[in-house]
C-alpha cells in the first residue's frame, strides 16, 4: 500500500512544499474551492492532507465529519506565512488522541 500525500493551501504554502518533494499540491483562493478539493482528496484515499490552520478553521465541520469515524486520511494543520492562530484547542493534539487513543501532556 502507497501512501498519497497531498497539500491543500495558499500558492506560498503549496510552492514551498513542492519545493520540499511534495508531488501534490493543490492552490486554493477560497473556502469554496479548498472544501470540495478536501472532499475529492478524501475520495481519492489520500493518507496524509496537509493544509493551513485558517483553512481548517473555515472547514472544521467538514473536517470533523469526514474523519470522525475512520484513522485516514489524517488532515493537518500548519501555520501559513502570517504565523499560528491562538486556540482553545489543539486540532493535531486531537488528532493523535484520536488515532493512538493517548493524549499528549504539555
Amino acid at each position: 500500500m502507497t501512501s498519497k500525500i497531498a497539500v491543500i493551501a495558499d500558492q506560498d504554502t503549496v510552492t514551498g512544499f513542492m519545493l520540499g518533494g511534495i508531488k501534490e499540491g493543490y492552490p486554493v483562493k477560497n473556502t469554496e474551492e479548498a472544501g470540495a478539493k478536501l472532499e475529492d482528496l478524501v475520495r481519492e484515499d489520500y493518507s496524509v492532507i496537509i493544509t493551513t490552520e485558517k483553512i481548517g478553521d473555515e472547514l472544521r465541520e467538514k473536517i470533523d465529519s469526514l474523519t470522525s469515524e475512520r484513522a485516514l486520511p489524517m488532515i493537518i494543520e500548519i501555520p501559513d506565512k502570517t504565523g499560528s492562530i491562538e486556540r482553545e484547542t489543539d486540532p493535531l493534539r486531537e488528532l493523535i488522541k484520536r488515532v493512538i487513543g493517548v493524549e499528549m501532556v504539555k
